[in-house]
Order: structure tokens, then C-alpha cells, then sequence
């Protein structure tokens, strides 16, 4: 490196890189995200989201791979980038952009006791209090992409048990959607797709008839996703 290389970065103006995360939960029908009490100023105290200042030596998607284990205790968490946020006045505290990403855990399968120490609890999207900063647009922006990903590929799996019935399934996308869908249309639609394998076992909890437990198959989603097939669920 020579020592004009040197001379230009240690003048360029430095500022913080961060990565907040929109963790997206599904439970008794309701769509949930995952949020805490602010720690630090400026707002502490205040709703927000979960995030961290991305390391020196630290990968973006590491440092959000790290701020889920840390709080959800859970490994292998399908998570993607949404958007980048950098206007220069968005943080009071510092010169500060941020790259958000939306994740999708199961609800069912994260440390409980983990969540509550850094005191973060799930609210149902639409009783979400106020955030700080702009994460209020962070959380509105990936709604829409979780919407829009979800009409043409199984993104919803990641927020459902690994066994699940049809109306389970139908409660998610309604939940995603927020409208009703027809039971019988949903039903058609995504077992036309053959992406799901039907087991011996049933859910008998809400009535003694039951219904059928299915899982993902991931192996014919990936042959299917190949061949161009055009998974639109919505």
C-alpha cells in the first residue's frame, strides 16, 4: 500500500456500520415480531430493534448471523437482507448506516430464557408500539418483501413447525397477508404444487376427525424451482 493510499483513507470521514434484524415469529395464528428495550442513548429505554454495530474485521451477514445467536440462541436462522438505510440525520448518536435484515425463526424453538435476559418480547405486528429511529420503516419495508416473497416461494416454511397441517399453513399466509382466504382454493392450490408429503399422523386438537399432518419437501421444491415452475400461492 503506498503512502498516498494510506494518506487518502486516514483522511476520508469515518463512520459506524450497523445491521439491525427484523425477526419475524408465527404462533397461534398471529404473525410476531421479536423487538427490546433500547439500552443505549439516544432513546434508551425506547422500543427497537435488534442490531449491532458490524465489527472491524466482521462480515455484514456474520454480524447478523451473531446478533440472532446471541438472542435467539439458535443456529442456521433463515435471515436475508432487505434494504440499506443511510440517510446522514437517521441517528442522532453518530453517523451511522444500517443494513437491515428480515428473519424468520419458529417461535416454538428458540431460548426462551435467552430472549428474556436481553429483555426482548414478541408483539403481534399490528399492536407494534412505536420504534426509534427509523426502524418503524425498517419493520414496513420488510413486510413487503416477506408479502412479495412469499406469493412465489415457500418462505413462509421457515415460520411454521416441521409438521404442519393445511389450515396451519393457511393461517400463516392469512396472518402474512392480513385478509381470509377460502379454504377450499388454498387447499387446491398448494397441494397442486407437490412440494408437500402428507404423513400417517394427524392433529385431533380441534376436532376428532383431525387433519393430516404434511411436511416441505424440499428436494422436489428445488427440482420444480429448476424447471422454471412458478410456485404463486396468493
Amino acid at each position: 500500500m503506498t503512502n498516498k493510499t494510506v494518506d487518502f483513507y486516514s483522511k476520508a470521514a469515518k463512520m459506524h456500520v450497523a445491521t439491525d434484524c427484523i425477526v419475524f415469529g408465527f404462533n397461534t395464528g398471529e404473525l410476531k415480531l421479536l423487538i427490546f428495550k433500547r439500552r443505549v442513548e439516544p432513546h434508551s429505554g425506547d422500543w427497537s430493534l435488534i442490531g449491532s454495530f458490524v465489527q472491524v474485521d466482521e462480515d455484514v451477514d456474520n454480524a447478523a448471523r451473531r446478533v440472532l445467536k446471541e438472542i435467539t440462541g439458535l443456529d442456521n436462522v433463515f435471515f436475508e437482507q432487505s434494504k440499506t438505510y443511510g440517510k446522514a440525520d437517521r441517528d442522532e448518536g453518530s453517523r451511522c448506516i444500517s443494513v437491515a435484515q428480515f428473519a424468520l425463526i419458529r417461535i416454538e424453538e428458540y431460548d426462551k430464557k435467552l430472549t428474556e435476559k436481553h429483555g426482548a418480547y414478541w408483539y403481534r405486528i399490528q399492536d407494534l408500539p412505536k420504534l426509534v429511529l427509523d426502524h418503524d420503516q425498517m419493520v414496513i419495508d420488510a413486510l413487503e418483501i416477506l408479502r412479495q416473497r412469499a406469493k412465489h416461494q415457500p418462505i413462509g416454511f421457515e415460520l411454521l413447525p416441521e409438521k404442519f397441517t393445511i389450515p396451519q399453513l393457511q393461517s400463516l399466509y392469512e396472518a402474512i397477508y392480513q385478509r381470509s382466504l377460502d379454504p377450499g382454493n388454498f387447499r387446491k392450490k398448494v397441494l397442486s404444487f407437490k412440494v408437500l408429503i402428507k404423513l400417517d399422523e394427524k392433529d385431533r386438537s380441534s376436532s376428532k376427525r383431525g387433519a393430516h399432518y404434511y411436511t416441505f419437501d424440499h428436494e422436489n421444491y428445488k427440482k420444480l424451482l429448476r424447471s422454471g415452475y412458478n410456485f404463486e400461492v396468493i
